[in-house]
């Protein structure tokens, strides 16, 4: 049953009519994800201002038993902030609520609300001299309460973390509508049970972030990146172990990819050129970061690379003469994601496993897929440092689009049973969202889902947050 016009009118007063979207053509933008996988449709987008306004919203819809799809930059990729087809979830957009509250230098502490997007709070860091390590290929437009709701990773949390470790504190909007103000900058406090990391990582099931005091960091004064060129993971697995032994938390980004992720960069992205002259069957994307800016950085990048070489851990390697060919380095790994989609169907899997079993991961989930269907193109690549994959698997060439995502279920089988074999993740960093709720239950214990319920029912007994997703 649709919701009733006369609830509507209701919401919308709450936000007023220039903030509120009813006509499908300004709702499709919010009813849709990126990647084209998850559609649903909406009877209404609020887009409130004020964290009372997100109150007032809330404590309605618990009144009234209306579902509310907590929504930010409309980046995530497990379909959480997505509505599903019944059109009767309102969509609750943070976008509007984008101001930088507060920034303390000295006390390395930055207070945004939930719609600022993550390029702007790197940016707001930076112009107090400070840095916001937390960084995505979508900072351009996720927004950090999208971040903090799936616990972001991303490339530098080798060195500082998932965002959970980036957060002192948060404002968070209950399900009844009450208002949690819990934006404290201390880094001590300990005063019962750490609420904030219920929310961070939630997906917008037991609240809504309206706010966050972030922490920021010293910013390095000198930087050396990196491509290497390796013949298989385990070198890389070698090399990270040089390297971090060497760097230790000055080694702050440690990518891999296979040859197939830079011939995709090339052939769909012609202003990239080859990073190293010749070809190699893998590469690494680092990065090393000092506190000093009188070359000791870069000399121990050199001397460690070149021993490497060296060794015959690596074949090849060009460290960055300049800011921008450090940058032209790193768009390439940043337009990777981009380049599946042209190359037809994208199975897609980002998972965990500890940093020595990724070769193992790799080598017998490649084995597995290329029994299951010859011709199929796997391309694991990502946060090597962290153990973190994105084994995506593309359609073997000239194959049907649909056949292939037919088969998403036996594909992901193979690597899942690897990841559980390693004592590794399901889910690195996306989240559970739609995608991956009912793989949950085959991972988690009957007393983690237990717990997981009961935290869910004290905190939205309606079930109007974001319902079906993760649980």
């Amino acid at each position: 049953m649709p919701l009733a016009p006369s609830l509507l009118t209701d919401f919308i007063a709450i936000v007023g009519a220039p903030n509120a979207l009813t006509a499908p053509a300004d709702t499709l933008p919010y009813t849709q994800e990126w990647r084209g996988l998850w559609h649903g449709t909406t009877p209404l987008v609020l887009k409130p201002r004020t964290t009372t306004e997100v109150a007032a919203i809330l404590a309605h819809a618990n009144t009234t038993g209306t579902p509310i799809i907590p929504q930010s930059g409309n980046t995530g990729l497990v379909g959480a902030q997505v509505p599903d087809a019944s059109g009767r979830e309102v969509i609750l957009s943070l976008a509007r609520m984008n101001t930088v509250r507060a920034i303390d230098p000295d006390g390395y502490a930055l207070t945004v609300e939930a719609g600022v997007t993550l390029r702007n709070v790197q940016d707001a860091a930076e112009r107090a001299n400070r840095l916001f390590p937390l960084s995505l290929a979508s900072e351009g437009s996720c927004m950090i309460g999208g971040n903090l709701s799936t616990n972001a990773g991303g490339i530098a949390v080798l060195s500082y973390g998932n965002a959970r470790d980036m957060v002192l504190g948060l404002e968070v909007v209950l399900a009844d509508g009450r208002i949690w103000n819990g934006l404290r900058a201390l880094r001590k406090d300990n005063t019962g049970y750490d609420l904030k990391h219920l929310f961070i990582g939630g997906e917008g099931t037991l609240g809504v972030i309206t706010a966050a005091v972030l922490k920021l960091f010293p910013r390095p004064r000198e930087k050396a990146t990196a491509f290497v060129g390796l013949n298989s993971p385990a070198k890389a697995l070698a090399l990270f172990q040089q390297m971090r032994a060497a760097a230790g938390p000055g080694l702050t980004a440690f990518e891999l990819m296979p040859r197939l992720a830079i011939n995709f960069v090339l052939r769909h992205y012609p202003k990239h050129r080859d990073p190293l002259a010749g070809r190699h069957a893998w590469y690494v994307l680092l990065e090393v970061a000092g506190a000093s800016d009188d070359g000791t950085t870069r000399a121990l990048a050199e001397r460690e690379l070149m021993a490497a070489i060296e060794s015959g851990t690596a074949e090849d390697v060009a460290i960055a003469e300049s800011i921008g060919q450090s940058r032209a380095f790193w768009a390439m790994r940043e337009d990777l994601p981009e380049t599946q989609k042209p190359e037809g169907g994208s199975i897609k899997h980002d998972v965990s496993v500890p940093i020595a079993s990724i070769p193992d991961l790799i080598a017998r989930g490649d084995e597995g897929l290329a029994k299951l269907m010859p011709g199929v193109r796997p391309l694991p690549f990502g946060h090597f440092g962290d153990g973190n994959l994105h084994y995506n698997v593309s359609q073997p060439v000239g194959m049907d689009k649909a056949a292939f995502l037919a088969r998403t279920g036996d594909v992901s089988k193979i690597i899942y049973d690897l990841v559980i074999e390693l004592s590794g993740s399901i889910s690195a960093e996306h989240g559970i969202g739609r995608l991956k709720r009912e793989q949950l239950t085959k991972v988690k214990s009957v007393v983690e889902l237990d717990m997981m319920r009961a935290v869910k029912a004290a905190f939205d007994p309606k079930g109007i947050l974001s319902p079906g997703r993760v649980l």
